[in-house]
């Protein structure tokens, strides 16, 4: 696939709780933005403390495809670029969703070849061990040049104050790091900036009651 992808118009993320207890769509604060080219990120380094892999982003054409979506950005960081249909068959996704990390996990494995663990995180808020691990399990990922996929749910505020709102649930995309693991790069398949930089434990608190794949 030419690595200049179409984006498809942005709507609403379709989620689902970890432990395959599913939810139903997710209803977004924001409108879909208009229609635009996507484009490959290249990767770069800047330091032992920074690094950004390079992917293919794509949006979701859909309310119910922020799984297969997020989980495509993820399979682009090795080089496997699948259309989300594909992607969608082999997760399980419905209209209600994708069930959790778990099936995310399975598929990365699947069509990569392993590697790939799901780490859930309990409990309404993360602990003080879960963000370091979840800090520790992205730089491992993308030192290992694979993308990592988060299933979130709720409000979290990026590096530059603007607010993200997930409340039914949503899927994203970890694909980067700087400042030695304490913020991370988001490619959202949903948001119409595509990218943006949160810090690890807001990450880990936005993940916390479901799961990511690492």
């Amino acid at each position: 696939m030419n690595s200049i992808i179409r984006k498809s118009a942005l709507s609403i993320a379709g989620l689902l709780v970890t432990g395959g207890a599913v939810a139903g769509p997710a209803i977004a604060a924001q409108a879909a933005p208009a229609e635009k080219p996507a484009i490959a990120v290249q990767a770069e380094r800047k330091g032992k403390g920074e690094r950004v892999l390079e992917h293919d982003y794509q949006a979701q054409p859909n309310f119910y495809y922020c799984g297969p979506a997020a989980t495509r950005i993820a399979l682009s960081t090795q080089g496997k670029v699948l259309n989300q249909d594909e992607v969608a068959k082999k997760l399980g996704t419905t209209e209600a969703g994708t069930n959790s990390a778990n099936d995310t996990t399975r598929v990365l494995n699947e069509l990569t070849g392993g590697g790939y663990e799901t780490t859930h995180i309990s409990g309404a808020k993360a602990k003080p061990e879960q963000v370091d691990k979840l800090r520790a399990d992205v730089i491992e990922a993308v030192d290992a040049k694979r993308g990592v996929v988060a299933n979130i749910k709720g409000t979290a505020v990026d590096t530059d104050g603007n607010r993200h709102s997930f409340e039914g649930g949503h899927y994203l995309s970890v694909v980067g790091y700087r400042d030695g693991g304490d913020t991370l790069k988001i490619a959202d398949p949903y948001d119409p900036n595509e990218h943006y930089w949160m810090t690890v434990e807001k990450v880990a608190n936005w993940i916390a009651e479901r799961g990511y794949s690492s």
